[in-house]
């Protein structure tokens, strides 16, 4: 699937846009941003391809020292794998959709496993 990078942040965009008020409000000190691709880590599966990463510490772990300078989490949304694991401009929509809120979860310390109950694995 083709689809350009201003197009696939629009899509991004518009799945943040789909995070209820309630929750969007309760996100804390995290961005999101796009990279093409994911880079494995030396101990990794070099074939290793993720839609999406959640890096920072969830909501449900932080304590008192975490404000005292801890970096903002990051959630980045692949958009290499996206784009070939799709083949309609509608799935990629969608695939975005589903990469947003898991990543999201795990911001609020929900784990896979339970993503996966849930529908959004």
């Amino acid at each position: 699937m083709e689809m350009s990078l201003p197009d696939f942040e629009d899509a991004v965009n518009d799945a943040i846009d789909q995070i209820p008020d309630k929750i969007a409000r309760e996100m804390s000190n995290v961005g999101i941003f796009v990279e093409e691709e994911y880079t494995p880590q030396p101990w990794e599966d070099p074939e290793m391809e993720l839609l999406g990463l959640y890096e920072g510490t969830p909501l449900t772990e932080r304590d008192h020292w975490w404000d005292a300078g801890s970096l903002p989490d990051r959630i980045t949304v692949f958009r290499g794998p996206i784009l070939r694991m799709c083949e309609s401009r509608d799935e990629v929509i969608h695939e975005v959709l589903v990469t947003v809120i898991h990543e999201v979860a795990h911001h609020f310390g929900i784990a896979d496993e339970r993503l996966h109950e849930l529908g959004w694995g």
